[in-house]
């Protein structure tokens, strides 16, 4: 069988045993009663998984500064080592660690703290979701006044 194949073999298989993974955690999340509240948490946590999973780039379930800083590349917004150091600490709570893990991730994406990466993605779907129109603008005319 050819090399590339099983590779890509592989790669499925961890994808979806790391899918597995993330719907458990996420199964956790849906029973806590501290975000019984959160509107549409299912969807919420679909999309916060398949954004994670897009930049766990090892499939380890950690995604590391390099991953941060790919992550971020990706989405436009390049940041220097100490703003991804500051980034890496708000997601793990203070803690001195250079990995976070997808709990880390939930917790602060459902969290009340406002951390750098939160706003940014937060924000970077918005910023797709409205169409830029191009060209002079419409003439308008008297009727079109409310």
């Amino acid at each position: 069988m050819d090399k590339h194949l099983q590779g890509g073999k592989a790669f499925g298989f961890l994808k979806s045993q790391q899918d597995v993974k993330l719907n458990s955690i996420n199964e956790v999340f849906l029973t806590d009663p501290k975000y019984a509240e959160e509107e549409d948490l299912s969807s919420k946590l679909e999309m916060f998984k398949n954004k994670y999973m897009e930049f766990d780039l090892n499939d380890q379930g950690d995604i590391d500064m390099m991953g941060l800083k790919r992550m971020l590349e990706k989405l436009g917004v390049a940041k220097t080592h100490l703003e991804l150091k500051k980034m890496m600490s708000d997601v793990v709570g203070g803690a001195a660690r250079d990995t976070f893990c997808y709990t880390d991730f939930l917790n602060m994406m459902l969290g009340k703290r406002n951390s750098i990466l939160r706003l940014i993605l937060m924000f970077e779907g918005k910023g797709k979701q409205e169409p830029k129109e191009s060209g002079p603008p419409q003439r308008k005319t008297f009727s079109d006044l409310p």
